[in-house]
């Protein structure tokens, strides 16, 4: 017999009944019921119940064993009693009689609990990592994410992509983040880079003749950290494409990731049309541009309707250049109470608050109030049909602007009794982030968004540039490297009105993928840079082995970059990117298990020619 098991603790069943079995594992539960353990043990394929009673030759050693020990016992598999088939598990059907037992390796007091759902802080469940990826969720989560990432390179090779790998040590470039650097020991006061993404790479390996490159590529970025971006490295499906434009990039990588979320996504509705909407579309109708489409809300403009209104704080916001009032529809919100809550959301999102409209049934009060009759004359004239109840608007903003503009209102955002509708105005710029998440909010809290769907939908039309309010300085406003739509001759006109051949796909309101057909001819890439003030040396400098690639028969080529982390959060079901990452740092990019960052020793610090000047307090 093997050394540590003859089966895996999701093997047995009613077939082996009789046999003699050697398993190991670690004791995910203790039992004791009067004379008799019951110990259910745990292995990465599953849980067999084993048991002992004084009769085992082991039991006495049996009974020092405590949660989490890994131990190796030998036994008999016997059938359990019908009525205490437990069928939820495999092996539900059977349970083994400890004969012999080896302690493999004993556990000391548990600093967390790997049976059970318990929470946790973040940092014990990091420092004690391999136990908190020792609990169900967490092995569900890593065996998930390695099946995706078997699943993406399959699909791709299938479609006849083959992978390359590109360096992780490489020139410091500026790419939108801070990069990792790395000190070099040979050349004194030089440092190399971590890859912030294999951008530059990929794109000299389409000049070097290779049509289709994919990678699972680990890229390493110094960033701030949040629940759905990594504070230090990541993982990406990255693939350029020779001689395609937008439309052929979005063909090759759906059927991949709707094959994805399809073979992963436990039976939820995955959208099989992608709509493709503009950036500024998204910014208008979402307030973001990683809308989740789950939710139905479009928000719209309706600044016509308070221009010279009695409603004196948007009537006068209207008359300076660039503002409008944009209105966030909210079917069946139309109760005060709710309309109430969506205002103190506002006030915590630091604005003022937000106005708001909703819908009634009319009431024979206000009947009687228009006409100049009392409610008993309304009531007999409603019961002879004379008169038929309509809707009304209410709250502080109707009253102020009149029955005429809140009906044009009504009308246009399609909404009637017992609906609501909420407002915003300034310059977009600085309430369409609040907007969004009041959409998002409102969808969850009046059960609009339909939880059991991955919506997805390409953003696209991006604006190369953006102006400066202040200073009037034109600078990047999205990709640098994304050819512009038009050309050269896009770049003579308005710097604002250029947009680039860049997209990102949205899902739930989450960016999964980037991407964009490049920019391979350096004349055009030379002038876009000189609109943001950046000179050909300058460009030289910074990107110059790609640019001097371009001058030697570049092709056209573009491509794209999908997040595995987030595509396995979402699919996992996780709040946050650490549930499906192997060993995160935590939200200060502390590796608290292993030590990171750490305090080099003097010997390293002169090898690399290097010294730590303190900061200053």
């Amino acid at each position: 017999m093997h050394a540590y098991r003859s089966h895996t603790c999701a093997e047995l069943n009613k077939d082996n009944v009789g046999e003699t079995v050697r398993l190991s594992g670690w004791v995910h539960r203790i039992r004791d019921h009067g004379g008799l353990l019951f110990i259910d043990l745990r292995d990465h394929f599953g849980i067999t119940q084993v048991m002992a009673d004084p009769d085992s030759p082991v039991f006495k050693e049996i009974e020092k064993v405590r949660s989490e020990w890994c131990i190796r016992i030998d036994g008999n598999v016997m059938a359990r009693d019908e009525s205490l088939v437990n069928e939820k598990l495999p092996t539900g059907e059977i349970e083994v009689f400890i004969r012999d037992i080896e302690v493999l390796g004993a556990a000391n007091e548990l600093p967390l609990m790997v049976f059970g759902d318990q929470e946790y802080p973040e940092d014990t469940r990091l420092k004690y990592r391999y136990l908190d990826l020792r609990r169900e969720k967490m092995q569900e989560n890593m065996k998930l994410r390695s099946d995706v990432v078997s699943s993406m390179r399959k699909r791709m090779w299938d479609k006849g992509f083959r992978e390359y790998q590109t360096p992780i040590i490489t020139a410091s470039s500026p790419e939108g983040a801070r990069d990792f650097l790395v000190p070099s020991r040979l050349h004194p006061g030089k440092f190399y880079a971590l890859p912030q993404a294999p951008q530059q790479f990929k794109q000299l390996i389409m000049v070097s003749g290779y049509d289709k490159y994919f990678q699972i590529a680990p890229c390493f970025r110094d960033e701030d950290p949040r629940a759905d971006r990594s504070p230090t490295d990541f993982y990406q499906l990255d693939l350029e494409m020779s001689f395609v434009e937008q439309q052929d990039v979005f063909d090759t990588i759906q059927p991949v990731i709707t094959g994805i979320f399809e073979e992963f996504g436990k039976g939820r509705k995955v959208d099989q049309t992608w709509e493709q909407i503009s950036y500024r579309d998204a910014a208008l109708w979402y307030g973001t541009d990683k809308p989740d489409l789950r939710n139905p809300i479009k928000m719209q403009v309706v600044s016509e309707h308070f221009k010279g209104s009695g409603f004196a704080i948007f009537a006068k916001l209207l008359e300076n250049e660039g503002t409008e009032v944009r209105a966030i529809p909210a079917p069946t919100g139309g109760g005060r109470k709710f309309c109430d809550r969506m205002n103190a959301f506002a006030q915590k999102e630091g604005l003022p608050g937000m106005g708001y409209i909703f819908w009634r049934k009319q009431s024979a009060d206000s009947i009687a109030q228009e006409r100049g009759i009392t409610v008993k004359e309304v009531n007999a004239l409603i019961k002879s049909g004379e008169i038929v109840l309509g809707e009304e608007a209410a709250g502080p903003l109707a009253k102020n602007i009149g029955p005429e503009r809140t009906e044009a209102i009504r009308q246009q955002l399609g909404l009637g009794v017992g609906d609501a509708a909420f407002f915003l105005g300034g310059k977009p710029k600085a309430f369409e982030t609040v907007a969004g998440k009041a959409r998002a909010v409102i969808g969850d809290e009046l059960g609009l968004t339909d939880l059991n769907r991955f919506a997805f939908a390409w953003i696209v039309d991006f604006p190369i540039y953006e102006r400066d309010e202040e200073t009037g300085k034109i600078d990047f406003e999205h990709n640098p490297f994304s050819m512009p739509q038009g050309g050269m001759a896009a770049l003579d006109g308005d710097p604002e009105d250029v947009l680039g051949y860049q997209y990102d796909l949205a899902c739930n309101g989450y960016e999964l993928v980037s991407g964009a057909i490049r920019n391979h001819r350096p004349e055009i890439m030379f002038k876009a840079f000189e609109i943001a003030g950046y000179g050909k040396d300058e460009v030289e400098k910074r990107f110059g082995g790609m640019v001097n690639a371009f001058q030697y028969g570049a092709p056209p080529h573009g491509g794209c970059a999908a997040g595995v982390d987030r595509i396995v959060m979402l699919l996992a079901d996780a709040d946050n990117l650490r549930d499906v990452i192997m060993f995160p740092m935590n939200q200060r990019a502390e590796d608290v298990m292993m030590g990171a960052p750490s305090l080099p020793m003097n010997e390293q610090m002169r090898e690399l020619s290097l010294r730590v000047v303190p900061q200053e307090s």
